[in-house]
């Protein structure tokens, strides 16, 4: 359903983006936020259902600041390599990624974003410091805890697994006491459900996930 496009950022860096197409008129536009594996087939999948369900997706591809066409599947190996990419990649840089695929979604009138894992950080970094965001959707995003002060400009869902290894429950009640006007999800799964290339993939909590987010974006977006 898919193409991939070159995008260039207000620092004039030019990288990679996902381009799925809806078919017949968009309702609106998301941008898609990577995991730590890059533009997987994962990510691609979600963009794809994204146009499925009407909207013109753009997912970034964060990772060319480093090195260009990483794609990275979820063993030990590639888990350890996504960890040392998203540590070269600076917040304030991702986010220059985030805005130019923004403003290309925005071909398709208001906008949302949604990011998973380091991309549902990043996604809501995108709510909170980026301009040009209607609606946006955070999965399980990894050290959320740290920024969950920060203000949103538009309204923002979370959705957190309940055993996620990587996330204390401390931090999912940080995000409840600094934004109780925000819907915060909880899960009976791992880290990662939403993904169904992964063990930790839960099909009833990435079904439930996904019909909120949807829900939030009709309303918002379109």
């Amino acid at each position: 359903m898919g193409d991939f496009i070159q995008l260039t950022a207000s620092d004039g860096h030019k990288f990679d983006a996902y381009l799925a197409q809806p078919n017949g008129k968009a309702r609106g536009g998301v941008v898609v936020v990577q995991e730590i594996f890059g533009i997987n087939a994962h990510i691609r999948s979600v963009a794809d259902d994204y146009a499925a369900e009407g909207y013109l997706a753009v997912a970034p591809a964060l990772f060319d600041r480093i090195e260009p066409k990483i794609e990275l599947g979820y063993e030990a190996e590639d888990i350890e390599k996504g960890r040392d990419y998203k540590g070269r990649c600076a917040d304030d840089a991702a986010l220059l990624d985030i805005q130019a695929a923004q403003e290309t979604a925005a071909a398709a009138g208001k906008v949302g974003v949604v990011g998973y894992c380091w991309g549902g950080y990043l996604a809501w970094l995108a709510t909170t410091r980026l301009d040009g965001f209607d609606a946006g959707a955070s999965y399980y995003g990894g050290g959320i805890g740290s920024v969950a002060t920060e203000k949103p400009k538009c309204p923002v869902i979370f959705h957190f697994g309940e055993q996620d290894h990587a996330i204390p429950m401390e931090d999912v009640d940080t995000v409840k006491a600094a934004h109780p006007e925000l819907a915060v999800n909880l899960y009976p799964a791992g880290h990662g459900f939403n993904c169904d290339h992964r063990g930790s993939y839960d099909a009833t909590s990435a079904k439930i996930a996904r019909e909120r987010t949807l829900e939030l974006f009709a309303d918002k977006i379109g």
